[in-house]
Formats: C-alpha cells, sequence, structure tokens
C-alpha cells in the first residue's frame, strides 16, 4: 500500500521532467532553423499576430532570431508555437540526405506552390484558431470550399498582417475579387476606397450562416446594422426590401445615385407595370392611376386630371419616386391606391 504514493510521486517527477525536455526539443530545433533562414526569411514578428505575452526585449543577434517575440518565443507558454508547429519535424529539410542535389522541402509549406494542399495548411492553422468563435463556420464555408487556405490572406512572418490591418485589408481581399474591385470605382458606392469601411465590416470571411459571407444571417440583418432606418417595421412595407435589399441595390457600386441597379422607373418596372389608363397598374392588378376614356372609347379620359397630356408620357418622362418617396416603407396610406407597393410621403 506504501508504493501507491511512492510510484504516483515517481510518475509526477517523471512527468515534469519529461514535458520540459519535450518542449526545448522543439525549440531548439527551431533554432536549427535560423543558421539558415536569415532576417530576409524572418524578419522581426515581436508586434505580430503570434508575437509571446510579456513582450522581450528584441535580441540582436541572427542566431536568436527565431526566438525575438516570434512563433518561437516563450518556450514555456504552451501556447506559442515555433516553427516545428507549422513545419512539422521535417529531418531531412534541416538535414540534407547525402547523394540529394536539392535540400527537400519541409514537411509542411505555405506557399500557395509549395505541394501541401490548402485543406492541409488550413488545418495546421485550425489546431490553434478552431478555438475562436469566428472560425467555428470556416469548415464548409465558400473559401474553404474554394480551397482557399488562411494562408492565401494571411501573412505570418510580419509584423504587418495587411488581411488584418483595416487600411490594407481591400487589397488581400482584391487579389481575388477583381469584379468587386471594378464596381467599387464606380460613382455610387460605399467609401471603401475611401477607407471609410473595410470587406470585413459587411463580410464574415472566415464563414458565415448567411448569403455570400454575410456578417448577419441575411442580406437585409446585415445592412441594417448601418441603415437601421430602412429595418421598420412599417403599416405599409415594400417587399423586395423585406426580402433583399440586393434586389434593388448592388452594395459594391454602380453608376447609379443609391447604389441602385437601374434607374427609375426602369428599376420600378421590373416588377411593377407602368400606370396606363384603365389597365393594370402594377403587379397584383392594381388599376390605373387615371380614368379609363368613355364606353367604347380607347384611351383615357383626358381632362383636368392629365392637364391634356398623354397618360403614357407622364410614367415615361418622370421617377416614381416623385410621388411614392417612401419607397422602404411607409406608415402612411397611398392617395391613389392603398397597396403595400405604393407609399406615399
Amino acid at each position: 500500500m506504501r508504493l501507491q504514493p511512492a510510484l504516483a510521486a515517481l510518475l509526477i517527477c517523471l512527468g515534469g521532467l519529461i514535458a520540459p525536455a519535450r518542449a526545448l526539443t522543439d525549440v531548439e530545433a527551431s533554432k536549427a532553423c535560423v543558421e539558415c533562414h536569415d532576417s530576409d526569411d524572418l524578419p522581426d514578428m515581436s508586434q505580430g499576430p503570434h508575437a509571446d505575452l510579456p513582450k522581450k526585449k528584441p535580441p540582436m543577434d541572427a542566431a536568436a532570431l527565431a526566438m525575438r517575440g516570434s512563433p518561437m518565443a516563450d518556450a514555456t507558454d504552451p501556447r506559442t508555437p515555433n516553427c516545428i508547429s507549422c513545419h512539422g519535424p521535417s529531418p531531412t529539410h534541416a538535414k540534407k540526405p547525402e547523394g540529394v542535389k536539392e535540400r527537400p522541402r519541409p514537411d509542411r509549406t505555405f506557399s500557395k506552390n509549395g505541394g501541401t494542399p490548402a485543406h492541409e495548411r488550413s488545418e495546421v492553422c485550425q489546431t490553434c484558431h478552431q478555438r475562436d468563435a469566428k472560425q467555428a463556420l470556416w469548415g464548409g464555408s465558400q473559401h474553404e470550399s474554394a480551397d482557399v487556405a488562411c494562408s492565401s490572406c494571411h501573412k505570418v512572418h510580419t509584423n504587418r498582417d495587411k488581411a488584418m490591418v483595416k487600411a490594407t485589408q481591400t487589397e488581400v481581399c482584391y487579389a481575388c475579387h477583381k469584379e468587386q474591385r471594378a464596381q467599387l470605382q464606380r460613382p455610387s458606392h460605399h467609401p471603401i476606397p475611401e477607407g471609410k469601411m473595410t470587406c470585413s465590416d459587411c463580410h464574415a470571411v472566415h464563414g458565415s450562416a448567411g448569403p455570400k459571407l454575410a456578417l448577419r444571417d441575411s442580406t437585409n440583418a446585415t445592412c441594417y446594422t448601418c441603415h437601421a432606418e430602412k429595418r421598420g417595421p412599417f403599416v405599409h412595407a415594400h417587399e423586395p426590401v423585406s426580402e433583399d435589399c440586393a434586389s434593388c441595390h448592388n452594395p459594391h457600386g454602380t453608376t447609379v445615385a443609391s447604389m441602385l441597379k437601374a434607374r427609375v422607373p426602369i428599376l420600378c418596372q421590373q416588377c411593377h407595370t407602368p400606370h396606363v389608363a384603365g389597365g393594370v397598374g402594377a403587379v397584383g392588378g392594381q388599376r390605373g392611376v387615371f380614368p379609363p376614356g368613355a364606353p367604347g372609347q380607347g384611351g383615357s379620359a383626358i381632362g383636368p386630371v392629365t392637364g391634356g397630356k398623354n397618360v403614357v408620357n407622364i410614367w415615361q418622362g418622370r421617377s416614381c419616386t416623385n410621388c411614392h418617396t417612401q419607397v422602404h416603407g411607409s406608415n402612411n396610406p397611398s392617395v391613389s391606391n392603398p397597396t403595400p407597393q405604393l407609399m406615399f410621403r
């Protein structure tokens, strides 16, 4: 019976000896990396996202460069990765086999053409970052499904990861999303080129339950984070507004004011037929604004209402929003047609 406490104490002592030895082995292997990889390969990362806590004074000698506030900064902190953590042991890379002309690559490389598949590169990052709630939807996301790896956007061996700096984040996105870059140069756009917004203000780039990696669960919910006055509820709601803001707007930019996809009344007529005398005024069997002509006569009744003008020319030459000003919704009834689609001031 007395042997059990003694055995337990022995195991604790051995565990305390073995664990530091293993961590030290990885650090020593990481130190060996800087014998070949100088400051051109491993710049100062003391201010980078993988820097250690607390900060240390950066040593000046190149041999200790791998320990300079970098991924291998603090071997006693289990959260701090090192070269081995990401690139693997890579024995044949560390010591070139005899008879081999070129040194083999590390077990895992993170360049686009390095030979390691995108999903394997991301899995290495996820071993630590999967605990972040923002990464919870990475698996199966649009970026992950398109073979976009973490290293496609993020740079580790740097103090300044462009993807994590708002001033330079859009440059990273533009590398692939060239169509959106062109749209943002149009006259009407969100102030991304001006530096007042970034792509991540609307998109959850690591995965989302919403469409097109929207930051919220729907396009509208994402838009409402800034445009709260359009949320409602309204007595008379405009169905396209309630369903999807992108029905009328292109959020990246257009040549029409308010980022509309087309000019009014052309945009409105994609859903609503124009107001013609006695005809069907809009989808749903709405009556025309102007009264029909006398029985047996075509056209409309020309009188004080129309001012002697041709009714068709009225809707062709004027904007629907001249009268229907509250297109996002209104608590006021329409004077001529009390339907949800037509909201007057």
